[in-house]
């Protein structure tokens, strides 16, 4: 079984702050989700972010399959990373990391996922035409959405940079 990975970074024009309070609340997963993938959270929800956290939706991966997913938040460190695993769902592992930090005039947000698909020989069939694709149109998504939601993120000049750090000294 071979193990895929997906690895993207955005950068959000909020504190960091903000982006873990944001990232770490699991009912915005349906605000990161393509509509047409009726995500909708059934349970675990009702605290914030901690380890041993299992979340358990409902998601249409593609337009013919509808499945649960029962996700395990296995490690927490406060506004750095947290990690989920699938217990429970459409894939045969699922390690997504998440980790965010602090950059000039915002929050640069990186995720790693790993991935093995079922179906031995048929699920690296499909990876390349089905599930990469799937994949990479929710990541894009999301990143929409995030810039929907809290604006897009503008380089700060050398100008502002130098500017802040002689209000700083």
């Amino acid at each position: 079984m071979k193990l895929y990975q997906i690895h993207t970074k955005q950068k959000l024009p909020i504190s960091l702050d903000e982006a873990w309070e944001f990232l770490t609340d699991p009912n915005n997963l349906k605000l990161l989700t393509p509509p047409e993938m009726e995500m909708t959270v059934l349970y675990g929800t009702e605290r914030g972010m901690y380890p041993g956290q299992l979340i358990e939706y409902s998601v249409k991966p593609l337009p013919f399959f509808k499945t649960n997913w029962v996700t395990h938040i296995t490690q927490v460190e406060e506004k750095k990373f947290f990690v989920d695993e699938q217990m429970y769902g459409p894939y045969a592992t699922w390690h997504h990391k998440h980790f965010v930090s602090e950059i000039p005039g915002g929050t640069l947000m990186e995720d790693v996922v790993h991935y093995r698909l079922p179906l031995g020989f048929l699920g690296k069939m499909v990876q390349p035409f089905l599930v990469k694709p799937k994949l990479e149109e929710i990541f894009r998504f999301r990143e929409s959405a995030l810039i929907k939601h809290f604006g897009a993120y503008n380089e700060p000049s050398n100008h502002d940079q130098t500017l802040k750090q002689d209000i700083l000294n």
